[in-house]
């Protein structure tokens, strides 16, 4: 059995942009003796249909000055290179090796060699190196004698008796892990510099309108509308107004989500950016964020507790931030909830989890709201993802869950001048001490209360002026089908 495909998710726009017969009662037959027994209130049959909330629970909402927002964010403190080939053969007992990690703009590891822009490996330091090969056990450990930071190169002197363990060209890892000296020599050789990595965002202006005419405005509906802040009454614009309110305040969490920016030449970047289609169009939403800079689980859900290992030991690679938010479609909900409920072998098909006490009046609970492992996973549906007008249901491009990491993190705020912490996801406005553009709403025209134009109607503007900054995407996480 399954559920029938039709009737299926009504879709059609519960906002017109005239007024069409639909949203008024037309039969006017007085001839008629029978009349409708009529219910005057609308029902509210999607209940609350706004899909914003996500930032406001994870995020905050901060000021900014600027059309630029740029903040820096940490390295790696260690050092790893992991394309590194030896020039020699097997057995010998010393070796130049060639780093062959692309070391512009920044070598991985986040650091530099003070005056040089090389490799980050010094003369003296002791280094652990690995063979790539799958299946592969060979390792060596070495010092390091000579270093050739123009060329990227340095000569390793094995550790061991049998030389180096890997034939010559092999692919192989390389970290460093201390240093070595003798007794009565000088000391180290040159210096390493923190290197930050710079990132930036602009914010997008987002706006809306809703307009009625005065005479509309005189004219009572026989329908009591209703609406999800609990106002009320016969007049129907009020609730378009209403709605053009609340569709705007889901735009500026939906945009901020799905912003991406306008590559150079693009239609976008036409219409939107600067002379000769240079883009300074789009912002670089949430989704886009972490799909450029953060991790991404494709191919469907994680639905054993070995999928979510393979997520588990990534962040390890990442910043191992201890808690962890899942927002997450119905689907995928579902899945962890199978998932977890399977580790349960006490009872048949995992039925004996949840509120459960030989009470036939107690709820049998089949959901999680979380669990841990390595790291504690808090699970939230994500409404967003579940919305039929929105991404719900979609193929291509589906998203089944974000998972976001919880508390704050220390960057350094270019604006500001020093480090200053921040959630991991906020949003910056664009205000000053005579213009604030956090939320901008008035009224134009003649009607209303309006006395702006000549305009018989009164039009209600929203204008927002805003960006996403996600810090620290390397610890976020992106479920997709693909």
């Amino acid at each position: 059995m399954a559920v029938n495909a039709t009737p299926g998710v009504n879709l059609i726009p519960s906002a017109e942009r005239v007024a069409l017969s639909t949203n008024y009662i037309t039969n006017f037959d007085f001839l008629n003796q029978y009349l409708p027994d009529t219910y005057e209130k609308e029902f509210e049959r999607y209940g609350n249909r706004s899909i914003s909330s996500f930032l406001r629970m994870v995020g905050a909402e901060m000021p900014s000055n600027s059309d630029m927002i740029k903040w820096a964010e940490q390295g790696r403190l260690h050092v790893k290179y992991t394309q590194c080939t030896s020039d020699e053969a097997a057995a010998v007992n010393a070796a130049t090796w060639v780093v062959g990690d692309d070391l512009t703009p920044t070598i991985p590891g986040g650091t530099t060699t003070a005056g040089q822009g090389g490799i980050a490996i010094r003369v003296g330091q002791t280094i652990m190196i690995s063979d790539n090969t799958a299946g592969s056990n060979l390792t060596n450990k070495a010092v390091v004698s000579v270093v050739d930071y123009t060329n990227a190169t340095f000569e390793a002197n094995y550790y061991e008796a049998g030389g180096q363990a890997m034939a010559a060209g092999v692919n192989c890892t390389i970290f460093i892990y201390g240093s070595e000296f003798k007794k009565g020599t000088l000391g180290m050789v040159e210096s390493l510099e923190s290197d930050d990595f710079i990132f930036d965002n602009k914010p997008i202006i987002i706006k809306d309108k809703y307009q009625v005419s005065g005479s509309d405005m005189a004219q009572i509906g026989w329908i009591e509308i209703t609406s999800e802040d609990g106002a009320n009454g016969y007049l129907w614009y009020l609730k378009s107004e209403h709605d053009t309110r609340l569709r705007f305040e889901d735009y500026l969490e939906t945009a901020m989500v799905e912003a991406v920016p306008a590559d150079d030449a693009s239609g976008a970047a036409a219409i939107l950016g600067n002379a000769a289609g240079n883009s300074a169009a789009g912002s670089d939403g949430v989704f886009y964020s972490v799909g450029q800079r953060g991790n991404v689980y494709g191919g469907g859900n994680p639905v054993a507790l070995a999928d979510f290992d393979a997520v588990i030991q990534r962040l390890d690679k990442q910043g191992s931030i201890e808690e962890n938010a899942l927002f997450v479609n119905r689907q995928f909900s579902f899945d962890m909830d199978d998932m977890l409920a399977a580790q349960n072998s006490y009872g048949a098909g995992g039925t004996s989890y949840g509120l459960f006490d030989n009470d036939e009046e107690m709820a049998l609970n089949l959901g999680f709201t979380g669990f841990r492992r390595g790291y504690d996973f808090y699970k939230t549906d994500w409404k967003y993802l579940n919305d039929a007008s929105m991404r719900g249901g979609l193929t291509g491009g589906a998203i089944n869950g974000l998972l976001v990491p919880a508390g704050s993190t220390t960057v350094y705020d270019q604006v500001l001048g020093k480090n200053a912490k921040r959630p991991f996801l906020h949003v910056r406005y664009r205000a000053s001490e005579t213009e604030d553009r956090r939320y901008k709403t008035w009224l134009t025209g003649s009607a209303g209360g309006a006395r702006t134009s000549n305009l018989d109607a009164m039009e209600v503007n929203f204008l927002s002026e805003r960006c996403v900054c996600t810090l620290g995407a390397n610890n976020f996480f992106l479920f997709q089908n693909a």
